[in-house]
């Protein structure tokens, strides 16, 4: 050595390998109301236990099994929740357990854990059921002093099980849980929610009907609001937003001049526990006063169970009733029920809950005496731990609130995901009715943008492949941009239609109906602006262009890099321009999720769910499947995950012929025990010479006599379908906060007449970054891209890696760097986080 050492940096890493369940034994049950995801939830649970080396038991029917003990209590094995992650409900059952809230029931169960040493415990429930375990755990040292005295166990088996840990997951559709983004299942039932209304539009196209489904949701209004936002809804009652005096005619108004402006339906959304500003809950007035009578269709959602002011039931047949008595009405009535609560569990509920429930073992074992009881909770896309009793403390704070006519209060403890959905809402819902234009006008008619001293001329288009929710972003860009004060224009074709003036003024009306189609109805291209500057220049002069928002994918991305590069030589593109990600392969810089990817993950998960079902008759085959995604390996990676893959091929990640080997290997292993089917996902640039066929074929020479191969290239169908419940929110609320951005930008960038900013930060990409939502100036996410590849060169989802092959059973290195911290409830939602994915 040639001079002193370099100080070394501390490696403050901890790794999975370095935890050991040895010795320990952890029960898991669910509780409550079922919830699509709850089987994913149980088996990581269970995968992860057996991984680390602990014991793992099922506890068969909630509660109540934990009280009665016996057979309800038995030991779980790897093999016992295959085939579990696609099913619906919960198979390890669920039942409401009244004897387990008397102290002498949990003396019970507290015997029966002590008889099979469990002193861990993870509950999948509501808040009810996760009060219940931390009740149960306050009450532990007290519970085994008395089965001691009963002489039931002796004083080492108190000694021994001293401590009861706790850690919860949520498992609701209700989304009712304060603290968590999402909660298991609520995704799911909005994909139910959203077929039925979907089905419902499209035969209600031909007549002139009214609609009233009955919808579940309980004392919160987030599945209403979602899917008032998810199905472009023109009003929605929910408990948290009270309606103003006067509701009835300002909405009916509303409808019928929708009618008139060439609408062919309007959708009314009910929440359970609608109510109006006085507190009385929605009263049949609303529906005798809809005198709109030019519509084609009115569809009503009504939560079961709701009441009007003198208590009386508002049931669908009842508003059947009144349609037709008073406004003559052809009426039809579907009640959902609980279709919401069931069904295969959608990809975002089947990775949230594989997350959590890894998380909630390495919570288990690395909780102390000195832990409380804690909850695993999404935000933005991280899974973190929060103390139990904090979030169920201001869930009940919601209802206090509730009660107490704070709205606003109630609202603002929701959480952020909640308010972003209804501030979104709001903005969509803000346009002026006709009659308030000036000559009652139409608001293109009446030129009043035109006199408006905010008014812009802002253009929309869409760049690169198609992706779901693009016609969402377009839409909710319009509306915003119009409520705003701005001419908005579509440009067709992305750049390509820009150069050739395939460019015209968009309104309100043109993009009714646009949420929940696929593809791009604006058109896109893959073509770059590079080659077109000065006819895209002309063009932005022709129509006095002050702003740009593109929608799309890495191409959107070159090409505003390109735009604001050409700033130097025209000053015509010396204006507010902001990107939106859109792509399948979510492979833009800049943000941790794209658009159109959540509806991709469900077409590959529910192909590889009919895949593997294939095989339950032939037995002993392995499925070779090809996603798609470029260079980017989280299609192939996720979609793995929540399919339940044995290996995933990517190009991030380095594999060779000993890989191969090594996985044939395993899969031959697999085929001796009760798990006789196999699933290979690869991206399809994951290796140039390690092919699609080439995987194929050896697979099927190494397993001869072992197993029987099949390949699938899944192909342009990732592309296609109507969007999810998820990307048409996710679409709408950030083009909202795109447009208002834009809206700022352009005020602070009007001078002498004219838009003019050169700066970095008036080019940006708006996207999300682990718990927030970020604009981030395109020029400084050149360094975070290899343009080679087309891909990010750090990217967050890599670390689900390990977790997808821990469940596989394959022995690997999980870094836990990211977990292990207990937060604080209050302390978890920064100023711009929104509603995000867990993949």
């Amino acid at each position: 050595m040639t001079g002193p050492m370099a100080p070394q940096r501390q490696d403050t890493r901890k790794f999975v390998e370095n935890l050991s369940g040895a010795g320990k034994s952890i029960a898991v049950l669910t509780s409550g109301g079922d919830a699509q995801g709850m089987n994913a939830a149980v088996r990581a649970v269970v995968r992860m236990g057996i991984y680390v080396g602990a014991k793992v038991y099922f506890i068969h029917e909630g509660y109540q099994g934990m009280v009665d003990g016996g057979d309800n209590i038995k030991e779980a094995t790897w093999e016992s929740v295959s085939s579990m992650l696609q099913v619906g409900g919960t198979v390890i059952g669920s039942a409401r357990c009244k004897e387990f809230r008397t102290h002498e029931g949990r003396l019970k169960a507290a015997h029966n854990l002590v008889q099979r040493g469990i002193t861990n415990l993870c509950v999948i429930g509501g808040d009810g059921s996760l009060t219940g375990a931390n009740l149960f755990r306050e009450e532990w040292s007290g519970l085994l002093n008395e089965l001691q005295e009963e002489g039931l166990i002796d004083e080492e088996a108190v000694h021994n099980h001293s401590e009861l840990h706790i850690v919860g997951m949520v498992g609701s559709i209700d989304n009712d849980f304060c603290g968590t983004d999402m909660t298991i299942g609520t995704d799911s039932a909005l994909h139910r929610i959203i077929e039925v209304v979907d089905a419902i539009m499209t035969t209600a196209q031909s007549h002139q009907r009214t609609f009233v489904l009955e919808v579940m949701g309980r004392h919160c209004g987030y599945l209403a609001l979602v899917s008032a936002l998810a199905c472009g809804a023109d009003w929605v009652f929910i408990p948290e937003m009270p309606p103003e005096d006067g509701w009835e005619d300002n909405m009916c108004q509303k409808l019928s001049e929708s009618r008139a402006r060439g609408s062919r339906l309007n959708i009314i959304i009910v929440a359970e526990g609608a109510s109006d500003s006085q507190g009385q809950h929605i009263t049949s007035d609303f529906v005798k006063n809809n005198r709109a009578d030019k519509k084609r269709l009115n569809i009503i959602i009504v939560a079961e169970g709701a009441i009007d002011c003198h208590n009386k039931a508002i049931t669908p047949d009842y508003i059947k009733d009144l349609v037709v008595s008073h406004l003559g009405f052809d009426t039809r009535v579907t009640i959902l029920g609980h279709v919401q609560r069931g069904g295969t569990p959608s990809a975002f509920d089947r990775i949230l809950a594989s997350r959590m429930g890894v998380e909630a073992v390495l919570a288990l074992l690395e909780a102390s005496t000195n832990t409380p009881a804690c909850v695993v909770s999404l935000v933005g896309n991280q899974a973190v731990r929060l103390p139990l009793m904090e979030c169920v403390q201001m869930t009940q704070e919601v209802q206090k609130a509730m009660d107490e006519k704070k709205f606003e209060e109630a609202v603002r403890l929701r959480g952020r995901s909640f308010e972003n959905n209804l501030s979104t809402y709001r903005l969509l819902a803000s346009r002026k009715a006709d009659s308030e234009l000036p000559n009652g006008e139409e608001e293109k008619k009446s030129g009043d943008e035109e006199q408006c001293n905010s008014s812009f001329n802002v253009a929309v288009l869409n760049v690169g492949a198609p992706a779901a929710g693009m016609n969402a972003a377009v839409r909710s860009a319009v509306r915003v941009g119009i409520t705003e004060g701005h001419k908005m224009f579509a440009v067709n074709d992305g750049f390509e239609g820009f150069y050739k003036g395939q460019i015209k003024e968009i309104s309100w009306g043109d993009v009714g109906g646009w949420t929940g189609q696929g593809g791009s109805l604006l058109g896109t291209k893959r073509t770059l602006p590079g080659k077109h500057l000065e006819k895209i220049a002309e063009q932005i002069r022709i129509h006095n262009i002050n702003a740009l928002l593109v929608i799309g994918g890495f191409e959107a991305f070159e090409s505003l890099l390109q735009l604001y590069e050409a700033r130097a030589h025209y000053q015509e593109f010396c204006i507010p321009m902001c990107i939106l990600p859109a792509t399948i392969s979510n492979n833009v810089p800049g943000t941790d999720l794209s658009l159109g990817a959540d509806t991709s993950l469900n077409a590959i998960v529910e192909t590889c769910d009919r895949i593997k079902q294939s095989a339950s008759g032939t037995k002993r085959r392995v499925f070779i499947i090809e996603t798609m995604g470029g260079y980017c390996g989280y299609l192939a990676t996720v979609g793995g995950l929540a399919a339940g893959a044995d290996t995933v091929y990517i190009f991030e990640e380095d594999f060779d012929i000993r890989d191969l080997q090594n996985n044939v290997e395993h899969l031959t292993q697999k085929m001796k025990t009760s798990i006789q089917r196999g699933l290979v996902l690869r991206n399809e640039n994951s290796n140039e010479n390690f092919t699609t066929d080439f995987i194929y074929q050896l697979y099927s020479e190494e397993g001869r006599g072992v197993f029987d191969c099949r390949k699938n290239v899944l192909g342009h169908m990732q592309q296609g379908g109507t969007p999810s419940p998820f990307d048409r929110n996710f679409g709408t609320k950030v083009a909202a906060k795109a447009i208002q951005w834009i809206t700022r930008m352009l005020k602070e960038s009007y001078k002498g007449g004219r838009v003019f900013t050169n700066s970095e930060d008036s080019a940006c990409l708006l996207g999300m970054r682990r718990r927030a939502m970020v604009f981030q100036p395109v020029a400084q996410l050149q360094e975070e891209t290899d343009f080679v590849h087309r891909i990010p060169k750090e990217q967050w989802w890599l670390k689900l890696r390990p977790v997808m092959k821990i469940l596989a059973k394959y022995k690997t290195s999980y870094d836990m760097s990211d977990s292990g911290q207990l937060e604080h409830v209050t302390q978890v939602r920064p100023k711009e986080s929104d509603f995000s994915a867990a993949i």
